[in-house]
């Protein structure tokens, strides 16, 4: 009797561990020995053995709506063991509250909902003592607020009643929660079970094999989500964020890694989008002193959570998303599929989906504030990943853009094309920085024509768009060249292709403006007008429309009529430096120089207020003194360049290259447009000042100008004035 006892606590043991493993064939294989061998065992063995069978079809079958009658048939077997075990011998062997729990479980799996909730209540679930459980039964259990939590949601109260409905609802949620704090504490448990697994092992040096990881399973893993979901839908943002802020305090767990990037990345994106401003709430006012953490542990139920003096808590809602962005950018890149083996597609497409939404609100967030640089570090450590793929590419051509990288950002753009050889917009991107920050028209012109011809093939909706941007490449085009065949040749296809655009798209101000800036060139100062103004009928606020107005205004000598609607642009745009140059201009003609002068010493006060902070900064651009002479100061959209000045750059170029190697010339520090604008301010000053006949103030704001790019042909202009 005793060798018999003494097997059976044996088996039992290795039950017990297989249940632990979830080696669920084992457990079956194991119990029917013990139901064999031991008849006394009936109600345990049955249990057994339906959870064995519950367990291992789940495995193979989720339990998903798509699996229902897969289910209904397939754990029958399952169903009848359970059912058994929890009759009254399964009461008296300490078995029947399992067994319901899985009930439940197993009527879920079958698209039972009621069935579930009437096994949850024979358990009495909502009612259980918070007590230390082994690892197996914290799994149960979890599992078992899960369900109901989902149960729930497939049966809603049919009774009208707000407080019905608010009961319901205040249960899902309490239900999903304890889920999720219960499923935190399982794995947990398991990783610490795991290490003394390893801590005493064999004892010897050689390499312990990789331990497991402990998959949580779908289930847990939904209700992990839903609570904070729930809330969310309800409208208590507040709650979905202390929620997800619990759930990411807790210490990480191996079976918790996948899980945390979603987490990370949907707190960060619920913060951005509903919880900023006044609503914010800092971390530290939600976790509070040592005794609220104490509280937040002191549950058998709660999962460990992160404690100590050198936890990093954000101060406000910006460094809180930045982190959480950045920490599931970690995340995101230790989970990427490096191998482009066809076997590892699917792996290789999810991993690159979860870092791309990351990367993309990394974009909004960081743009949003100025951050491009932290961007365009986050995107260089995404290449590795994103092999061919077009999406990052392209984020990464418009941070290097807008970081005033414009040589790399078009070589970038020009592989974004090729990766996608049908779409437009790359090639109308990479047109756009040829024609703005370049002073390469042609270039721009073959990429214009290049976006046309996709369009044609490939309708994206973007042809008007095309036509304009051909349309602008044969304006620039133009105005870059001295031959008066070809400037009429160029001239007359600008206005061709802007009229085709105008055609297509008839309320696009952009064509319009351009269209009154080719007429104006050509000396067609009605036709001009009469373009400008379609397009501020458009588009009031178009800065750059203003402007080109108030010119035209001027050369019909229309002063005062320029000079109000001058002035009711700089209302609208008081930082804008072109429209404080025109004015100062028209100052000096209308007004006499003393005034002028008031306008450009303002202008040099505005510079400092606008760029001064940027001029810290160590990093260098390319950019052309003569493109100050384009409307880029205001609008970004709408550039001009002129002939002179796009002929003279190069020169300027060659001569600033044979300055370089004769260390004759060093830039300024800082982003080179700033200075430029500066240089542009003080060459106007000069000119006021020799218009005043104040020869020695004149010398002293060129000598300031020739410090800034001492190499520039204008300087040598006004100073041959003054002589």
């Amino acid at each position: 009797m005793t060798t018999k006892s003494n097997k059976g606590i044996r088996l039992e043991i290795d039950i017990e561990k297989c249940r632990e493993e979830s080696n669920w064939k084992k457990v079956i294989e194991l119990s029917d020995q013990l139901k064999w061998k031991h008849n006394t065992q009936g109600p345990l063995c049955n249990f057994l053995l339906g959870e064995g069978k519950l367990e291992l079809f789940l495995e193979e079958c989720p339990p998903l709506e798509s699996n229902i009658s897969k289910a209904k048939s397939g754990l029958s077997e399952a169903k009848k063991c359970l059912l058994i075990a929890a009759g009254e011998q399964g009461v008296k062997a300490g078995v029947a509250l399992d067994a319901h729990l899985l009930l439940g479980k197993l009527h879920y799996a079958m698209g039972m909902y009621e069935e579930a909730l009437k096994h949850f209540m024979e358990a009495d679930l909502q009612s259980l003592t918070e007590k230390s459980l082994p690892s197996r039964s914290l799994k149960i259990v979890a599992e078992s607020y899960a369900v109901k939590g989902l149960c729930l949601e497939k049966v809603p109260p049919s009774s009208t009643s707000k407080y019905k409905h608010v009961e319901w609802e205040e249960q899902m949620i309490k239900s999903f929660e304890l889920a999720g704090d219960l499923t935190l504490l399982y794995l947990q448990e398991q990783d610490k079970l795991q290490q003394q697994n390893v801590n005493t092992g064999t004892g010897s040096h050689s390499p312990q094999p990789m331990s497991p990881t402990h998959h949580m399973g779908l289930i847990l893993e939904t209700a992990l989500q839903r609570a904070p979901l729930l809330h969310i839908h309800a409208g208590r943002i507040p709650a979905a964020v202390a929620r997800y802020r619990n759930m990411l305090s807790a210490v990480e767990s191996s079976g918790t890694h996948t899980l945390r990037l979603t987490l990370t990345r949907q707190l960060a994106e619920v913060i951005l989008r509903g919880y900023t401003g006044t609503k914010y709430t800092a971390p530290n006012g939600w976790l509070g002193a040592t005794g609220v953490k104490k509280v937040l542990n002191s549950s058998p139920w709660k999962p460990r959570m992160y404690t100590g003096h050198n936890l990093f808590i954000p101060k406000n809602e910006y460094e809180e998303i930045i982190l959480l962005l950045l920490i599931s950018e970690a995340m995101a890149g230790r989970e990427a599929v490096l191998s482009q083996s066809p076997e590892f597609k699917e792996a290789r497409v999810l991993a690159l989906t979860n870092a791309t939404a990351v990367y993309d609100l990394l974009t909004v967030a960081l743009v949003r504030w100025g951050q491009v640089h932290l961007l365009h570090e986050a995107l260089e450590r995404a290449l590795k990943f994103s092999y061919e793929e077009p999406h990052v590419w392209m984020q990464r051509a418009l941070c290097l853009e807008s970081m005033g990288l414009h040589i790399q950002a078009l070589a970038v753009t020009k592989e974004v094309a090729r990766m996608v050889p049908t779409k437009v917009m790359p090639c109308l991107l990479a047109a756009r920085m040829c024609y703005q920050h370049l002073n390469n028209a042609y270039e721009g012109m073959e990429w214009s024509e290049m976006a046309l011809n996709r369009e044609i093939n490939n309708p994206q909706g973007l042809l008007s768009r095309c036509y304009l941007f051909n349309g602008v490449g044969a304006h620039y085009a133009a105005l870059n060249t001295h031959l008066k065949v070809n400037k009429h040749s160029l001239n007359n296809t600008a206005a061709d292709l802007l009229s085709k655009g105008q055609q297509l798209d008839p309320n696009d101000h952009l064509i319009e403006y351009y269209l009154g800036m080719n007429y104006a060139c050509r000396g067609q100062i009605q036709e001009a007008i009469s373009h400008v103004k379609s397009a501020l009928k458009l588009c009031p606020e178009h800065a750059s429309s203003l402007h080109l107005m108030v010119l035209l205004l001027t050369s019909q000598k229309q002063y005062n009529e320029a000079n109000l609607l001058l002035q009711s642009a700089l209302s609208e745009f008081p930082d804008s430096l072109d429209l404080h140059y025109v004015k100062a201009h028209l100052e000096l003609h209308t007004q006499g120089g003393e005034v002028a002068l008031l306008t450009a010493k303002n202008m040099l006060i505005l510079w400092k207020v606008l760029y001064e902070d940027q001029t810290l900064v160590e990093q260098n651009d390319t950019k052309s003194v003569f493109q100050l002479y384009t409307s880029e100061m205001s609008d970004k959209d709408s550039s001009s360049l002129h002939a002179h000045s796009l002929a003279a750059s190069r020169v300027e170029q060659a001569l600033s290259e044979v300055a370089s190697s004769l260390s004759t010339f060093t830039p300024k520090p800082g982003p080179q447009r700033a200075w430029l604008l500066q240089l542009q301010i003080w060459l106007l000053l000069a000119e006021l000042y020799l218009s005043l006949k104040q020869i020695s103030s004149a010398a002293a704001c060129l000598q300031e100008a020739t410090n800034i790019y001492p190499l520039s042909h204008h300087i040598m202009y006004t100073e041959r004035s003054s002589s």
